[in-house]
């Protein structure tokens, strides 16, 4: 027993008691931090699974957004192009029932009518039929190489325009 009371009575003995308590509860210490650590760690990869999954969400709506604003955007236009042919009718039907009117009231109006309208039919079909000088023009350009559409082309001005001094005489 003496060497019991010897050995507590020793400063290194108290020395090394205290240096295990410190030990000791600096090992509960980590280990309760790791825990922490551990449950955070859980925490975040909890929080970053649904941050994902809002994120997917938010994603598809943003597309599903995206294609009925697309639509709404063409159904608009479809509209305006609607109310544009539409307005052109109503146009169309006001001007002929103008005309009718004028042929009926005013005496001189209609020869000269007739006459302004068979002159621009004749002028659309020549349009429609490639006789015109711009339609010429054109066709050429896009059926022929390029330098022998120059030539072409200024042979042909020259042409149009005596024809066309011809007709105003």
């Amino acid at each position: 027993m003496d060497t019991v009371k010897t050995v507590i009575s020793a400063p290194f003995f108290w020395g090394f008691l205290v240096g295990f308590f410190l030990c000791v509860l600096s090992l509960v210490a980590h280990m309760k931090t790791k825990r922490e650590l551990k449950r955070l760690k859980g925490h975040l990869s909890d929080k970053l699974e649904i941050e994902a999954e809002k994120l997917s969400e938010m994603k598809e709506k943003i597309e599903a957004l995206k294609n009925e604003n697309e639509n709404l955007r063409m159904k608009v236009n479809t509209g305006r192009v609607q109310s544009d042919v539409q307005a052109l009718e109503r146009e169309l039907e006001i001007y002929a029932r103008a005309e009718k009117g004028m042929v009926v009231n005013a005496p001189g109006f209609a020869q000269a009518w007739e006459k302004a309208k068979e002159a621009a039919l004749t002028e659309v079909e020549a349009e429609e039929a490639g006789k015109s000088l711009p339609r010429r023009i054109f066709k050429k350009f896009f059926s022929k190489s390029g330098e022998a559409v120059e030539a072409e082309v200024v042979e042909s001005l020259p042409q149009e325009s005596t024809t066309r001094n011809d007709d105003r005489d």
